[in-house]
């Protein structure tokens, strides 16, 4: 699965656990189990594709972010890695 599929999915999980009412107990638990599974594929595709985050809050809103950009795209700039940043001479 894409990230976009993923942060889709997820998105639509959150979204649909704020919509269930409070005296919906086994509905917000179903919901939330599979919410709860697919923050962790989202966090997982992060990594996967050199997303960083600092925590799953952070993830949260990286994957509203993909799905409400006009271009279905993360607009942050990545951290580039220290490796990449210094010239192979440097000392």
């Amino acid at each position: 699965m894409s990230l976009l599929e993923i942060a889709q999915i997820y998105t639509d999980l959150v979204r649909t656990e704020e919509n269930i009412p409070g005296t919906e107990h086994v509905s917000k638990e179903e919901i939330n189990v599979l919410r709860s599974k697919h923050h962790e594929i989202l966090m997982h595709k992060l990594r996967e594709e050199g997303i960083e985050f600092t925590d799953r809050f952070e993830a949260m809103n990286i994957a509203f972010e993909i799905i409400t950009s006009p271009n279905h795209s993360l607009s942050r700039t990545l951290p580039c890695r220290p490796s990449a940043a210094k010239p192979s001479n440097f000392r």
